[in-house]
């Protein structure tokens, strides 16, 4: 019986998008950083199983904990809605 692929990884989907998307390395390696900041910070549950209310969580988290810049932290947000 023949072995059916696995699918790929989600980091290894988030940079094929990036690369089918034609963002730049800069881009992709703050996109991949946020990606995994959520990932950890949510307890490394699968983002697939996460939502609106973990994204918010993780904004607020980044804005009271950690005291990033707003503009830090639309960039967050853009690497998670790229995300989902």
């Amino acid at each position: 019986m023949p072995s059916i692929p696995a699918e790929p990884r989600l980091l290894n989907r988030v940079h094929e998008m990036i690369q089918l998307k034609h963002l730049s390395k800069a881009t992709e390696k703050s996109y991949v950083r946020w990606i995994k900041d959520y990932i950890r910070f949510s307890g490394t549950q699968h983002p697939a199983t996460m939502g609106q209310k973990e994204v918010t969580q993780f904004l607020s988290y980044l804005a009271t904990k950690r005291k990033v810049a707003p503009s830090t932290q639309n960039q967050a947000l853009a690497a998670l809605l790229f995300l989902y």
